[in-house]
């Protein structure tokens, strides 16, 4: 239970962090703290996409897949309400107007992509482990990745950040579930497609 707890409160302010400030900056800050929070509690995986890597990986067992997930959507729909209550209205993740298809899902499988390949590398490889910069690193390349792309695709890199938004904003704004897709599709395609690569670069940590 302290694993899903951890992995909601981290998901929480991760999502709180987009929706108030839209920042990069403040989200990589945001998630950098809650990494090092959380890091030796559940990992600090904070995105679905991610558990998916690390499982993929053979770095989490397949039971606690559907808790780390649910946990993490669960943390990102109270953000939203969270939000909404904050300012008054509700936000959800959206691609630029003007971009198009294969843009915005180019954006977002790339840029998980790099993000889980990150995280594999810094937090999950027996020539790393035990470093303090694994928190860091993760930060910063979330933050990177939106300054690159968040203008294209709405920079989420994350179902959880995609799912929960978009719900709070449906119920209570009668917002759209046209982008959902977006955010499912090409984060969990970027995740795995980090595994499979991860392995193959790196057939000494099977």
């Amino acid at each position: 239970m302290k694993r899903y707890t951890m992995e909601f409160i981290g998901t929480m302010f991760l999502v709180l962090a987009v929706g108030l400030t839209g920042d990069p900056l403040a989200i990589g800050f945001v998630l950098m703290g809650m990494i090092y929070m959380g890091g030796h509690i559940s990992g600090a995986h904070y995105n679905p996409a991610i558990t998916l890597s690390i499982w993929m990986r053979g770095k989490l067992e397949s039971k606690y897949i559907a808790g780390y997930m649910i946990s993490q959507v669960l943390g990102a729909v109270v953000a939203g309400v969270f939000c909404y209550l904050f300012q008054g209205k509700t936000f959800a993740p959206a691609p630029a107007a003007n971009a198009g298809f294969l843009q915005v899902y180019l954006a977002e499988i790339f840029f998980t992509f790099a993000l889980a390949s990150v995280i594999l590398t810094v937090a999950t490889t027996k020539k790393l482990e035990g470093n303090y910069i694994y928190g860091l690193a993760i930060g910063l390349t979330v933050t990177a990745s939106a300054f690159c792309v968040g203008g294209i695709s709405g920079g989420a890199f994350n179902p959880a950040v995609g799912v929960g938004p978009i719900l709070v904003h449906s119920i209570i704004s009668g917002g759209t579930f046209a982008n959902l897709a977006l955010y499912l599709i090409g984060p969990f395609a970027g995740g795995a497609l980090a595994a499979i690569v991860f392995k193959f670069l790196n057939p000494e940590e099977a």
